[in-house]
């Protein structure tokens, strides 16, 4: 019992010294028309336990419409140096950090500018959403968004927009990423939610953590055993099945091939400075 508090004091100290050593960016002004509100609400957790809240309550939200892409994330990359390419700390991204891109100011000819920004760590993500004012969407709030089918805001029932989110995550992608804003809206006008890439969530690495402890590893085993079911709030849901899944094997310094990232943004309250 004292070895497993030793740890998660460990892990906490870890991420905070990171949090603290992160590089500081440049904060401006982004473009209000790319966001959408998505009004407040409930959301049942795909994974709970006893320990857990059975309904989550969502606040109010601003979310963008399409996922970050290579040439806006480039922008950024321009007017902070430490997120280039090329500078990039190994603390803070790997060695697949912006791999497709030619240089630090040259996406190169088969880098689609209006397609997602892939290869993108969660620190490189996390600071360009600061750099906005904005921050990544908790999984709650992804969830929450991610089960609007294209006419209802909750499209968990029906069966056959399900089955093709399933197939959007099951084909090969061989052509490469498409621009962003292709695939039909959702019922709040989001776009891409499924299909296209994987998406950077702030707190992904508690995706199969059902109580209070981070050190709850007895869902991660039932996930992937023949009784991975157990604690779903949906067993035929095969698609948050994989999202969570991936989530798990995630690291923060991770970028890879298919995963980028959208930002969200707190309504200001009133009374209360922006």
């Amino acid at each position: 019992m004292k070895h497993e508090k030793s740890v998660i004091v460990i892990f906490f100290l870890f991420h905070l010294f990171l949090s603290l050593a992160i590089p500081q960016v440049k904060v401006v002004q982004h473009e209000k028309e790319k966001m959408v509100l998505i009004p407040g609400g409930s959301y049942k957790p795909f994974f709970s336990d006893s320990n857990s809240a059975k309904i989550v309550r969502i606040k109010s939200f601003l979310v963008d419409k399409y996922p970050v892409t290579n040439e806006e994330f480039l922008s950024f990359a321009i007017k902070n140096p430490l997120w280039r390419k090329s500078k990039a700390k190994r603390i803070f991204a790997d060695a697949n950090y912006l791999s497709h891109w030619k240089s630090d100011f040259e996406l190169g000819e088969n880098v689609n500018p209006k397609s997602p920004v892939t290869n993108i760590s969660w620190f490189a993500a996390k600071a360009y959403a600061a750099s906005f004012g904005k921050r990544l969407s908790t999984i709650a709030e992804w969830e929450y968004i991610g089960r609007a089918s294209a006419s209802k805001a909750d499209g968990t029932k029906d069966s056959e927009y399900k089955k093709a989110i399933l197939r959007w995550y099951s084909l090969p992608n061989t052509k490469g990423l498409q621009a962003v804003g292709k695939s039909k809206p959702n019922y709040y006008h989001v776009y891409d939610l499924h299909g296209l890439i994987w998406e950077w969530v702030l707190d992904f690495n508690t995706a199969l953590v059902t109580g209070e402890s981070r050190g709850d590893t007895n869902l991660e085993r039932n996930l992937f055993c023949g009784n991975g079911a157990v604690g779903s709030s949906d067993f035929s849901d095969y698609a948050a099945f994989m999202r969570f899944g991936f989530r798990s094997s995630l690291q923060a310094t991770y970028a890879i091939h298919n995963l980028g990232f959208r930002c969200v943004k707190d309504l200001a309250i009133k009374g209360k400075k922006k």
